[in-house]
């Protein structure tokens, strides 16, 4: 068992003027919150450029802009770079450092564009008659890679455009399909494909050329749906070749994981060349070293199985041989970096209920932590120095500058300062226990902002999604405790048998068990709470999850039916049977339960909650994204019809204009209001 000392951030102790009250931390505050990223160093690490996103609440949207940092400077102001209605997103140096290049809607389209640093308007790189999705500059700054959309029997990118527009326009809206995707994640499918292209750069730096095909040949996308991005592909440090990661998609695209590394010449003029073909499962993010002499990429072992280990794996560009590199470190790689001696692999990773920044020595293997408690986000290395954004659980992302030797960190921007002068957060703790199977399952507890010695307080029980997540010690713009603990309640949250950072078995042990250690994880973790934390009043718990926290909010229904006051499921799963036919990645419900439906539906059925309706009791928030075709609304639809058929206190809300996750500003602030006047009719009363 261990214990971790209660943590409270800067911004709790922080005094904004001697009349200045404390208060707590809410929606209102989550929503306007400036938000950093994209943190991307010079090549001489001498300044850094980022993303901060802001949002305009009249338009109910955010807004993304460039900022510009001298990092060898303490206490350096940053200079923000670009303005206007439409964002800049994406930054990139040009290899010599002059100017930054990025992406934006500001011409009516979304094109490249290029900052001088010495000053000056950006001008635009692209003029091209589709949106340019994602870029990439070569290293010598002869050329271009991008991505977009198109139809890839079209011979040019203005037939794509055409035959798009008439679509739209077409009085007949029939869409005929036969094969999946039919829809993806928010998307239906309408026969276009992410293409990776590439241009020539003339000596200004502007698209000098028309774009060639790269990938066009292949039946994918780059970068893959839905998440994809520019970490897809990369090209080779003299610049002449570009490798890339795709699925080919055929007719089994919808339960195949088997994305493969392909080479490409920089300059078209041959096909694709495949170079992880003998891998069936997942190979992705593949970067050359600095010297060109070795590809670096991460693999999965298993096909089928998007939760697999992610480990990394060294190409020899001259012979092809391939290994492991610290093959014996049972953690999952998020994203890596080259340092640029090329002796160093920089890469993050869950880590006990962290997300942590680590150096893997590119020859041994060796692994050290760079980082100790918190989140690791997006990150740059140059040189001797590393620039990363780091969140922790009563602290939105900031940007930190540290060596790749490590030691202490130093904050370099001071976002949202003002805007939380006065905000007291709550105080966190990491807790351990013992869970299922008598092994070691972490959490972590959170006090109310205002919390009193010898009070108790009402508890938000928070079940992660997934299920291989990890509900640790992080910032969330959805699911964030700080919400409740500014509204007085403690918070608890567990990361189950399933989650991700305590090894690949810990994670492969829900497979199949989806109603089993998981309930009794919960079970024992708010019991070992609230013995451990007096504070905690157990007699007032409402117990709330989304995607699989809101499968198993079902599950508790009713095979934990008299454990809470109340319960919340955001776009949780109902009926497994109609979630294996409905939902659109087949790949996750197949793997989950050994096979297909008609093929082992015992599996399915063991664990589904449609069968225990009969024994639910306990009042029930239902919320759905109306554009979620992970969790179909159906899904929704039959809990709030149960729930309303056997007479339990229940509301449903729908998002027309939401999926799986709740973004808009306007219904952000909804959400919270609708659930935090559940909690309060069910909780607030002793």
């Amino acid at each position: 068992m261990i214990s971790r000392l209660f943590i409270l951030s800067a911004a709790a102790l922080a005094v904004g003027s001697a009349y200045a009250a404390p208060r707590g931390f809410t929606a209102e505050d989550l929503v306007r919150l400036e938000r950093v990223g994209s943190p991307a160093l010079s090549p001489d690490a001498s300044s850094l450029v980022y993303t901060v996103r802001s949002t305009n609440m009249e338009k109910n949207k955010g807004n993304t802009q460039l900022y510009l940092l001298d990092v060898r400077k303490e206490n350096a102001q940053p200079v923000r770079l670009t303005q206007g209605d439409a964002s800049s997103t994406d930054p990139e140096w040009s290899p010599k450092g002059d100017a930054i290049y990025f992406l934006s809607a500001r011409s009516g389209s979304n094109q490249v564009w290029r900052q001088p640093i010495g000053g000056g308007e950006a001008v635009r790189v692209t003029d091209l008659p589709l949106d340019v999705e994602t870029f990439r500059l070569s290293p010598t700054g002869e050329r271009i890679a991008l991505s977009m959309a198109v139809f890839r029997d079209c011979p040019d990118l203005a037939c794509s455009k055409t035959r798009a527009a008439a679509a739209n326009t077409n009085k007949a809206t029939g869409k005929v399909y036969d094969r999946m995707f039919v829809r993806h994640w928010d998307t239906w499918a309408d026969g276009r494909n992410g293409v990776l292209f590439s241009a020539p750069l003339d000596a200004s730096g502007r698209v000098s050329g028309t774009p060639v095909s790269l990938s066009g040949s292949l039946d994918g996308n780059v970068p893959s749906k839905p998440f994809g991005d520019r970490e897809d592909y990369r090209f080779s440090p003299d610049g002449q070749s570009i490798v890339f990661s795709v699925r080919i998609a055929g007719k089994s695209e919808p339960w195949s994981t088997n994305f493969d590394v392909y080479q490409v010449p920089a300059a078209g003029g041959a096909a694709p060349r495949n170079l992880t073909a003998e891998n069936k499962a997942w190979d992705a993010k593949a970067a050359f070293s600095p010297d060109g002499k070795t590809l670096a990429y991460l693999a999965m072992k298993r096909p089928g199985f998007e939760a697999d280990r992610f480990q990394l794996v060294f190409m020899d560009v001259a012979t092809g041989k391939k290994r492991n590199i610290a093959a014996g470190w049972d953690r999952s790689i998020g994203e890596f970096r080259w340092s640029s001696d090329g002796k160093t692999i920089l890469a993050t990773a869950d880590d006990l209920g962290q997300h942590r920044l680590f150096a893997i020595d590119a020859a041994g293997g060796k692994v050290k932590a760079l980082t100790d408690k918190g989140y690791v986000g997006g990150f740059d290395v140059q040189g001797d120095t590393v620039v990363m954004s780091k969140a922790n659980l009563a602290s939105p992302a900031q940007l930190y500058r540290t060596s790749l030797a490590g030691g202490d960190a130093v904050q370099i921007t001071d976002l949202n300062a003002e805007a939380l002068k006065d905000v007291k957060f709550g105080e966190y703790e990491q807790f351990s226990f013992k869970g299922a199977r008598g092994e070691t399952v972490y959490g972590h507890v959170m006090k109310p902002w205002n919390a009193v010695a010898g009070e108790k307080y009402p508890v938000a029980f928070i079940i992660h999604g997934g299920p291989q997540g990890s509900f640790g010690n992080s910032w969330s713009y959805r699911w964030n405790p700080q919400t409740y603990a500014g509204a007085g309640y403690a918070s608890v949250f567990i990361d189950f048998h399933g989650s991700t950072g305590y090894g690949q078995k810990f994670t492969d042990s829900i497979t199949g068990d989806w109603g089993g250690k998981p309930l009794e994880d919960l079970k024992k973790g708010l019991a070992a709470a609230t013995k451990k934390y007096p504070w905690l009043d157990r007699e007032r718990s409402c117990a709330l999850g989304a995607s699989y926290g809101g499968y198993m909010v079902n599950w508790i229904a009713g095979n934990w039916s008299d454990g809470f006051r109340c319960l919340v499921n955001h776009d949780g799963i109902f009926d497994t049977r109609g979630m294996a036919y409905a939902t659109e990645e087949l790949w996750f419900t197949e793997w989950e339960n050994g096979g297909t439906y008609y093929d082992n539906p015992a599996a399915y059925e063991k664990y589904n909650p449609v069968h225990h309706v009969k024994k639910w009791k306990t009042p029930m928030l239902v919320i759905q994204g109306d554009l979620d075709y992970r969790v179909p609304t159906t899904q929704a639809l039959g809990t709030f019809s149960a729930l309303q058929r056997r007479g339990i206190d229940s509301q449903l809300i729908v998002f027309p204009d939401e999926n799986h996750w709740v973004l808009k500003p306007a219904n952000s602030l909804q959400w919270h209001k609708v659930v935090k006047a559940w909690l309060d009719t069910h909780l607030k009363a002793k």
